[in-house]
């Protein structure tokens, strides 16, 4: 296999079973309203000022840390298929590639999320000074936590 085409030294990859159906995990990630309370690392908040979840449809939104740094976030979705898929394109930097999906597994989900980085030296970079790997788990522990609280106000 050709060298360029190996792309295990530039991705960050993380597969999750989350105890809640998928129809919950898809409109919480694609409904604005639900994914500005739980995307990001612990401490973060969000702004989202357009999140269409279509092809090339636009998502933007402002992360403020813990310490009241903004960072601006624009992506570009590439592929949606309902409660299956989501590929988009960050295009802020860094640039990277996303690609989550969903299996419905009864009344759970598994989620593999996969993200590609354009160069070894830029996904070292992200992981080493932004933490983008502890800043994953974090993400997906706090998906977990608001999947939990929905499923608890969801019941009579």
């Amino acid at each position: 296999m050709p060298a360029e085409n190996n792309t295990a030294d530039r991705e960050l990859r993380l597969t999750r079973l989350l105890n809640a159906p998928v129809e919950l995990v898809w409109e919480v990630f694609t409904d604005p309203e639900h994914i500005k309370h739980w995307w990001g690392p612990n401490g973060f908040t969000n702004t989202i000022t357009k999140m269409d979840v279509v092809p090339e449809g636009e998502w933007d939104l402002v992360m403020h840390g813990p310490d009241g740094t903004d960072y601006k976030n624009k992506s570009v979705f590439k592929e949606v298929v309902k409660h299956k898929k989501i590929v988009y394109v960050h295009i802020s930097v860094p640039k990277f590639l996303t690609t989550i999906e969903f299996e419905e597994r009864g009344k759970q989900t598994q989620i593999s999320w996969h993200m590609l980085f354009e160069s070894r030296e830029q996904f070292i970079q992200v992981v080493k000074t932004f933490k983008a790997d502890e800043g994953l788990t974090q993400n997906i522990d706090r998906l977990e936590y608001y999947l939990k609280q929905q499923l608890l106000n969801q019941q009579p």
